[in-house]
């Protein structure tokens, strides 16, 4: 085993994912919240969330994590799918974690959307999102 496989092993050992919740980001109302440890891998976890989010303008997540373990420039990748294909990727940079610390993450996200016909570039959009 590699010495990356050994850190990645000694990194999950002590990481834990506390609590997640979406709320609807005009009214700061929490519409769901987990509790189950979503970081853990090889099983496809579910979350039943309400279908009123549906109908809210925008949607704020907010997570917390433990780490007993150092993180030195700690990210998070998230990808969704419909049917098998990808609509949406988000890349978050957290930074450095504290060793044996619990954090909330709010969030200081921009979202770039660029058009394009075939190849020709025809626009880019920029959103800063607030987390109320």
């Amino acid at each position: 085993m590699s010495s990356d496989e050994d850190r990645a092993k000694e990194i999950l050992k002590g990481f834990r994912l506390n609590w997640m919740n979406l709320r609807d980001a005009e009214t700061g109302k929490v519409l769901w919240q987990g509790t189950e440890d979503l970081s853990v891998p090889g099983v496809e976890h579910e979350a039943r969330v309400p279908k009123k989010i549906l109908k809210c303008k925008a949607v704020s997540r907010e997570l917390n994590f433990s780490s007993s373990e150092k993180l030195e420039k700690f990210r998070l990748e998230q990808k969704v799918f419909f049917k098998g294909q990808c609509l949406e990727e988000w890349f978050f940079e957290f930074g450095f974690v504290i060793p044996n610390s619990t954090n909330t993450w709010h969030g200081n996200v921009i979202i770039e959307t660029k058009f394009y016909d075939d190849d020709l570039h025809v626009s880019t959009s920029k959103v800063r999102l607030f987390y109320v």
